[in-house]
Protein backbone atom coordinates (compact mmCIF):
# COMPACT_ATOMS: atom_id res chain seq x y z
CA UNK A 1 0.00 0.00 0.00
CA UNK A 2 3.01 2.27 -0.30
CA UNK A 3 3.71 2.60 3.59
CA UNK A 4 7.21 1.52 4.88
CA UNK A 5 7.74 -0.58 7.84
CA UNK A 6 10.92 -2.24 9.25
CA UNK A 7 10.58 -5.75 9.86
CA UNK A 8 11.07 -5.97 13.24
CA UNK A 9 7.55 -4.04 12.99
CA UNK A 10 5.77 -6.77 10.88
CA UNK A 11 7.62 -9.64 12.84
CA UNK A 12 5.70 -8.05 15.89
CA UNK A 13 2.83 -8.05 14.24
CA UNK A 14 2.75 -11.30 13.20
CA UNK A 15 3.79 -12.60 16.78
CA UNK A 16 1.20 -10.65 18.36
CA UNK A 17 -1.44 -12.38 15.76
CA UNK A 18 -0.10 -16.10 16.24
CA UNK A 19 1.40 -15.77 12.76
CA UNK A 20 4.88 -16.77 11.96
CA UNK A 21 7.01 -18.65 8.97
CA UNK A 22 7.52 -22.65 9.42
CA UNK A 23 11.71 -22.80 9.28
CA UNK A 24 13.16 -24.97 6.52
CA UNK A 25 14.25 -27.95 8.07
CA UNK A 26 18.13 -27.30 7.59
CA UNK A 27 19.62 -30.75 8.53
CA UNK A 28 20.20 -33.71 5.98
CA UNK A 29 21.05 -37.13 7.47
CA UNK A 30 23.40 -38.55 5.81
CA UNK A 31 24.67 -41.12 8.35
CA UNK A 32 23.05 -44.45 9.11
CA UNK A 33 24.86 -45.66 11.97
CA UNK A 34 22.10 -47.77 13.58
CA UNK A 35 22.61 -50.59 11.95
CA UNK A 36 24.25 -54.27 12.85
CA UNK A 37 26.96 -54.47 10.49
CA UNK A 38 30.90 -55.19 11.89
CA UNK A 39 32.13 -51.64 12.47
CA UNK A 40 36.25 -51.37 12.12
CA UNK A 41 37.96 -49.78 15.52
CA UNK A 42 39.14 -46.23 15.83
CA UNK A 43 42.67 -46.11 14.35
CA UNK A 44 42.79 -42.23 13.56
CA UNK A 45 42.49 -39.98 16.09
CA UNK A 46 43.22 -36.74 13.37
CA UNK A 47 46.70 -36.70 14.16
CA UNK A 48 47.89 -35.34 10.32
CA UNK A 49 50.78 -38.56 9.11
CA UNK A 50 53.96 -37.25 7.76
CA UNK A 51 53.48 -37.89 4.54
CA UNK A 52 51.02 -39.14 1.69
CA UNK A 53 48.84 -42.33 1.50
CA UNK A 54 49.43 -43.29 5.50
CA UNK A 55 45.52 -42.12 6.24
CA UNK A 56 42.69 -41.66 4.03
CA UNK A 57 39.58 -40.18 5.11
CA UNK A 58 36.09 -40.12 3.84
CA UNK A 59 32.68 -38.69 4.15
CA UNK A 60 29.32 -38.13 2.02
CA UNK A 61 27.47 -35.14 2.28
CA UNK A 62 24.21 -33.87 0.58
CA UNK A 63 23.99 -31.12 -2.15
CA UNK A 64 20.09 -29.14 -2.53
CA UNK A 65 19.02 -29.00 -5.78
CA UNK A 66 15.73 -27.00 -6.88
CA UNK A 67 14.19 -30.39 -6.26
CA UNK A 68 15.28 -32.89 -4.53
CA UNK A 69 18.88 -33.67 -3.36
CA UNK A 70 21.98 -35.59 -4.61
CA UNK A 71 25.04 -36.48 -2.88
CA UNK A 72 28.75 -36.40 -2.77
CA UNK A 73 30.82 -38.65 -1.56
CA UNK A 74 35.10 -37.72 -1.28
CA UNK A 75 37.89 -39.29 0.03
CA UNK A 76 40.89 -37.03 0.94
CA UNK A 77 44.04 -38.01 1.53
CA UNK A 78 45.38 -36.78 5.48
CA UNK A 79 48.29 -35.73 4.72
CA UNK A 80 47.81 -33.33 1.89
CA UNK A 81 44.11 -32.81 2.50
CA UNK A 82 44.03 -33.45 -1.51
CA UNK A 83 40.87 -35.18 -2.54
CA UNK A 84 42.27 -38.36 -3.85
CA UNK A 85 38.26 -39.69 -4.90
CA UNK A 86 35.42 -38.56 -5.37
CA UNK A 87 32.00 -39.98 -6.80
CA UNK A 88 28.25 -37.83 -7.09
CA UNK A 89 24.95 -39.81 -7.01
CA UNK A 90 21.37 -39.08 -6.78
CA UNK A 91 20.91 -42.08 -4.24
CA UNK A 92 22.70 -42.18 -0.80
CA UNK A 93 24.21 -45.70 -0.94
CA UNK A 94 26.90 -48.19 -1.28
CA UNK A 95 27.51 -47.88 -4.71
CA UNK A 96 27.87 -44.14 -4.23
CA UNK A 97 30.95 -44.55 -1.50
CA UNK A 98 32.42 -47.58 -4.09
CA UNK A 99 32.32 -45.35 -6.31
CA UNK A 100 34.72 -42.76 -4.61
CA UNK A 101 36.98 -45.32 -3.41
CA UNK A 102 37.95 -47.19 -6.32
CA UNK A 103 38.34 -43.34 -8.00
CA UNK A 104 40.82 -42.97 -4.92
CA UNK A 105 42.52 -46.55 -5.64
CA UNK A 106 42.75 -45.80 -9.36
CA UNK A 107 44.02 -41.70 -8.33
CA UNK A 108 46.46 -43.47 -6.12
CA UNK A 109 47.36 -46.87 -5.67
CA UNK A 110 47.66 -46.51 -1.92
CA UNK A 111 50.43 -48.95 -0.41
CA UNK A 112 49.13 -52.06 1.99
CA UNK A 113 48.12 -50.62 4.99
CA UNK A 114 46.71 -47.39 4.26
CA UNK A 115 43.97 -46.32 6.78
CA UNK A 116 40.68 -45.75 5.60
CA UNK A 117 38.70 -43.69 8.21
CA UNK A 118 35.01 -42.85 7.83
CA UNK A 119 32.09 -42.52 10.05
CA UNK A 120 30.21 -45.21 11.11
CA UNK A 121 27.75 -45.06 8.16
CA UNK A 122 26.12 -48.09 6.63
CA UNK A 123 27.60 -47.58 3.15
CA UNK A 124 31.06 -47.99 4.98
CA UNK A 125 30.35 -50.94 6.32
CA UNK A 126 28.47 -52.57 3.82
CA UNK A 127 30.04 -56.36 3.20
CA UNK A 128 31.02 -55.37 -0.61
CA UNK A 129 32.74 -52.01 0.84
CA UNK A 130 34.83 -54.06 3.46
CA UNK A 131 35.88 -56.77 0.64
CA UNK A 132 36.93 -53.60 -1.51
CA UNK A 133 39.26 -52.32 1.30
CA UNK A 134 40.71 -56.08 1.91
CA UNK A 135 41.11 -56.65 -1.58
CA UNK A 136 43.14 -53.36 -1.90
CA UNK A 137 45.53 -54.14 0.95
CA UNK A 138 43.71 -50.68 3.09
CA UNK A 139 43.06 -50.96 6.89
CA UNK A 140 39.45 -49.97 7.73
CA UNK A 141 38.75 -47.57 10.71
CA UNK A 142 35.53 -45.57 11.85
CA UNK A 143 34.81 -42.88 13.93
CA UNK A 144 32.60 -43.04 17.27
CA UNK A 145 29.16 -43.30 17.32
CA UNK A 146 27.45 -39.73 16.68
CA UNK A 147 31.18 -38.12 17.00
CA UNK A 148 31.98 -35.63 14.44
CA UNK A 149 35.24 -34.89 15.50
CA UNK A 150 37.00 -38.12 14.54
CA UNK A 151 36.55 -37.38 11.43
CA UNK A 152 37.17 -33.39 11.45
CA UNK A 153 39.02 -33.60 8.72
CA UNK A 154 36.52 -34.77 6.38
CA UNK A 155 33.82 -32.82 8.25
CA UNK A 156 35.77 -29.46 7.44
CA UNK A 157 36.31 -30.06 4.00
CA UNK A 158 32.47 -30.50 3.26
CA UNK A 159 31.85 -27.88 5.04
CA UNK A 160 34.43 -25.57 3.45
CA UNK A 161 33.22 -27.00 -0.17
CA UNK A 162 29.35 -26.31 0.72
CA UNK A 163 30.19 -22.35 1.71
CA UNK A 164 32.57 -21.82 -0.81
CA UNK A 165 31.04 -23.70 -3.57
CA UNK A 166 28.02 -25.26 -3.44
CA UNK A 167 25.66 -22.33 -1.79
CA UNK A 168 26.98 -19.65 -4.21
CA UNK A 169 26.29 -21.53 -6.93
CA UNK A 170 22.96 -22.85 -6.75
CA UNK A 171 22.36 -25.71 -8.39
CA UNK A 172 19.66 -26.06 -9.71
CA UNK A 173 19.80 -30.01 -11.56
CA UNK A 174 21.59 -33.18 -11.13
CA UNK A 175 23.29 -32.25 -14.37
CA UNK A 176 24.11 -29.02 -12.53
CA UNK A 177 26.30 -30.62 -10.05
CA UNK A 178 27.70 -32.94 -12.34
Amino acid sequence: RGVAINHKRVSRVMTANGLGVKPRRRFVRTTDSEHDLPVFPNLYRNVIPARPNVVWVADITYIRLAAGFCYLAAILDACSRMVVGYAISRDIDTPLALAALKAAIRNRAPPRGCIHHSDRGCQYASASYRKELLNNGLVGSMSAVANPYDNAQAESFMKTLKVEEVYLAGYETFEDVT
